[in-house]
């Protein structure tokens, strides 16, 4: 009985525990506008602006910028920024649906016919996690 009543305490705390990704963005250009993270969990919802589970924002300054996504449960994501220079909270684009303002992923690169899969650029949540991004 006591090993079941100490399992009963501990699982909950294990399952329902936080994490913060912490996310470098290097080679930012300037400090023109913000910096936004779109943070995704699975393959299906991956670049898709309606299917998003958190999102950051800072204002961008030349070099490395920095900012964290807290209350993350354990779990697999995929990262996308890009560097909003006009600060209009859109990833803008040319007439051909290329971006036109600086995008990375989390350890995916961006490919000559379109960005990297999911698979590509996810990475285990399990604790704290500290990521660097080229952007």
């Amino acid at each position: 009985m006591r090993i079941l009543t100490f399992s009963i305490f501990i699982i909950p705390v294990w399952v329902f525990s936080q994490n913060t990704i912490s996310v470098k963005v290097h080679n930012v250009p300037s400090q023109d506008g913000n910096i936004n993270v779109a943070v995704y969990d699975s393959d299906e919802s991956f670049l898709k602006f309606d299917k998003v589970v958190k999102t950051g924002s800072v204002e961008a300054h030349e070099g490395v910028v920095a900012l964290k996504i807290e209350n993350m449960p354990a779990g697999e994501y995929a990262l996308a920024v890009f560097h909003d220079e006009n600060a209009n909270n859109e990833l803008d684009t040319n007439w051909l649906g290329i971006p036109t303002e600086k995008v990375a992923f989390s350890k995916g690169k961006m490919k000559t016919f379109g960005p990297p899969k999911y698979k590509e650029c996810v990475f285990s949540v399990n604790s704290d996690y500290e990521i660097n991004i080229e952007l």
